[in-house]
């Protein structure tokens, strides 16, 4: 079976209309899991963000910046 490296290089040699039909799948394969489960998910992708912040990986983004994002991508 192959690796997630080798999936995710894979899929980003898609064409922009696979990888969004790929996407859409993926994303409803994660509307079944259980409320415990998607917690539980969460919890893990929370403790990993924490983590690569601690380690100076990853950097702080102010609410009002991700809020002025979004606006823009919504409009």
């Amino acid at each position: 079976m192959p690796n997630l490296a080798e999936i995710l290089r894979n899929a980003l040699s898609l064409d922009v209309h696979d990888r969004a039909a790929l996407a859409e799948r993926l994303l409803a394969s994660l509307e079944e899991l259980s409320e415990e489960e998607a917690e539980r998910l969460w919890a893990q992708e929370g403790q990993r963000r924490l983590e690569e912040y601690r380690a100076g990986r990853d950097k702080a983004v102010r609410a009002e910046g991700v809020h002025d994002k979004a606006e823009k991508l919504f409009q």
